[in-house]
C-alpha cells in the first residue's frame, strides 16, 4: 500500500512532467517574439520596418494554422493510446524544429528559401504544440482529486510562462551582453539553439510521469473520437473556442507582441521592454497557482468573470500608462494586466476539462482550443501590427482588440454551469 510521502512525491512528479513540455513550447514562441524584430530584417529584404515585422509575425501565426491538424492527430492518440505516449512524441516533435531555426541560413545566404525553411519548421512545431498543452492539462486535472482540479490544472499554464520566463530571460541576457550589431548577426541563433536542452530534459522527465490517467476505455464507435466529440459536443466547443478567443488575445498581445509593439512604434529599448516583461513573468508565475487554488473554493466562473471584466475595464488606462514609454510607467501597467491574466491562466484549465467526458477529452480539448487559438491567438501580434499600420498609426488598436475578445468572452462565461464541485464526466 503507498504511503503518503510516496503518493505525494508521485504527485509531485506528475506535475512537474505534465507542465514541462509546455515550457518548451513557449520558451520557443517568446523567443521568436521578441527576436521578431531581427528576424524580420534576416529573413525579409523589405527596408520598411513594419512590412518586416509583419512578414515575421505572419510566420508566427503560421504555425498556428496546423495546430487544429495536431490537435487531431495528438487526440486521437491521447484518447485510444493514453495521454502519456502523446505527451512523449509532442515535447520531441517540438524540440527538434527549436533547434533547427537557429541553424536556418539567412536571405543572404539562401534568399527567400531561407524564409520558405523557416515556414516549413514553424508548420512542424504548430503540429506538435497541437497536443501538447491541451494534452498536458487532461493530463493533470484528471490527477487531481475533485476539490483540487484547479490548483492542478494551474500547473499547467505555470509551465506556460515558465518558458516564456526563460525565454524572456534569455533574450535579456543576449541583447545586454552582446551589441545590436552582434544579436543581428548570429546572437538571435542561441536561445533556439538551447532549445535542444530543455527538449531532451522534458522528454527525460515525461518518461517518469507516472501511471496513466486514462481510465474509461472506448467502446468501438467511438475508436474515432473525433467523430463523436463532432456528434455531441459543438456546442461545449464552440464556448471554449469563444473563451479561447479572450485567452489567446490576452497572453500574445501582453506578454508575446508587447515588447517588439513598445520597440517599434514607441521607439523603448528593446533591453527595457523585456526587462520590464521578466519581472511582469514572474509576478505573474506566483500568482498562478494561487488563483489556481481560489477557483477551487469561488468557482470557475467567479475567477473568469474577475479576470475578463479587469481587462474590459482596465485596458484603456493600463495602454495609456504604457505610452508614457519609461521602464517604471511599463512595469506598473504590465503587473496590473499579470493579475488579470493570472485569474484567467488559473481557472481556464479546469474549466475546459471539465466541460468533456473522459473517452473524447483530449481530441475536445485539443480541437476546440486550437482552432480559437488558430484564428485568434497566434493571428494577434499580426492583426495588431497591421491594424495599426491600416489606421494610419492609430496606436490604441491592440487595446480595443483585446476589449473586445474579453466582452465576448464574459458574455459566454455567464451562460456556462459551474463545474468546479463536480466530479469529471
Amino acid at each position: 500500500m503507498e504511503t503518503d510521502s510516496k503518493r505525494k512525491a508521485i504527485n509531485r512528479k506528475s506535475l512537474i512532467a505534465g507542465f514541462s513540455g509546455n515550457i518548451l513550447e513557449w520558451y520557443d514562441f517568446t523567443v521568436y517574439g521578441f527576436f521578431a524584430t531581427v528576424i524580420g530584417s534576416q529573413f525579409f529584404p523589405d527596408e520598411d520596418k513594419v512590412v518586416q515585422l509583419i512578414s515575421a509575425f505572419g510566420i508566427f501565426a503560421a504555425g498556428y494554422l496546423m495546430r487544429p491538424i495536431g490537435g487531431i492527430i495528438f487526440g486521437h492518440i491521447g484518447d485510444n493510446y493514453g495521454r502519456k505516449k502523446a505527451l512523449l512524441i509532442s515535447v520531441m516533435m517540438m524540440a527538434i524544429p527549436t533547434t533547427l531555426i537557429g541553424f536556418l541560413p539567412t536571405y543572404d545566404t539562401l534568399g527567400w528559401y531561407a524564409a520558405l525553411l523557416l515556414v516549413i519548421l514553424r508548420l512542424l512545431q504548430g503540429l506538435s504544440v497541437g497536443g501538447e498543452f491541451t494534452g498536458s492539462i487532461s493530463f493533470l486535472v484528471e490527477k487531481a482529486p475533485q476539490n483540487r482540479r484547479g490548483f492542478y490544472g494551474s500547473w499547467s499554464t505555470f509551465g506556460v510562462f515558465g518558458g516564456m520566463l526563460l525565454g524572456s530571460a534569455l533574450a535579456t541576457l543576449v541583447t545586454t551582453v552582446l551589441t545590436h550589431e552582434e544579436v543581428v548577426s548570429y546572437g538571435w541563433r542561441i536561445p533556439f539553439i538551447l532549445g535542444a536542452v530543455i527538449g531532451i530534459s522534458g522528454f527525460y522527465m515525461r518518461r517518469h510521469m507516472g501511471s496513466e490517467t486514462l481510465e474509461k476505455k472506448s467502446t468501438p464507435e467511438e475508436k474515432t473520437p473525433l467523430v463523436t466529440f463532432w456528434k455531441q459536443y459543438k456546442i461545449p466547443a464552440l464556448k471554449i473556442m469563444l473563451i479561447s478567443w479572450a485567452f489567446g488575445v490576452s497572453v500574445y498581445l501582453i506578454f508575446i507582441f508587447l515588447p517588439s509593439y513598445l520597440h517599434t512604434f514607441h521607439q523603448v529599448a528593446l533591453d527595457v521592454a523585456l526587462s520590464a516583461h521578466t519581472i511582469t513573468l514572474i509576478v505573474l508565475m506566483l500568482l498562478i497557482p494561487g488563483f489556481g487554488f481560489l477557483s477551487d473554493k469561488i468557482g470557475r466562473k467567479t475567477v473568469l468573470a474577475l479576470a475578463l471584466g479587469g481587462f474590459i475595464i482596465f485596458s484603456y488606462p493600463l495602454f495609456s500608462l504604457m505610452f508614457q514609454s519609461t521602464f517604471e510607467a511599463i512595469l506598473a501597467a504590465m503587473i496590473v494586466f499579470a493579475i488579470f491574466e493570472a485569474l484567467f491562466q488559473a481557472g481556464m484549465p479546469a474549466l475546459m476539462t471539465e466541460m468533456f467526458p473522459t473517452r473524447i477529452r483530449y481530441t475536445g480539448l485539443s480541437v476546440s482550443y486550437n482552432i480559437s487559438l488558430a484564428i485568434f491567438g497566434g493571428t494577434t501580434p499580426l492583426l495588431c501590427t497591421w491594424l495599426v499600420h491600416m489606421s494610419g498609426g492609430n496606436l490604441w488598436m491592440p487595446a480595443y482588440y483585446l476589449i473586445l475578445s474579453a466582452v465576448v468572452a464574459l458574455l459566454v462565461v455567464f451562460s456556462l454551469k459551474e463545474t468546479s464541485n463536480k466530479p469529471l464526466p
